[in-house]
């Protein structure tokens, strides 16, 4: 039987810690000309999972 293998898209998006997982915010890649500086300030840094996408995380990374 082969191995299970994680789905490298999840696996670089998101990384496990000791609450949960991790996660970079999103809209913070383009087009940022049009957007308020409080904005990206406020998009900057990580933040953690919402608890209903843990579940489906879990699946794509093989935690269990």
């Amino acid at each position: 039987m082969p191995k299970m293998k994680t789905k490298s898209g999840a696996a670089k998006r998101f990384k496990k810690t000791a609450n949960g997982y991790k996660r970079k915010c999103a809209f913070k890649s383009h087009i940022l000309t049009k957007m308020t500086t409080k904005r990206k300030r406020q998009l900057r840094g990580t933040k953690g999972m919402a608890p209903a996408d843990v579940a489906s995380v879990d699946r794509m990374l093989r935690v269990r």
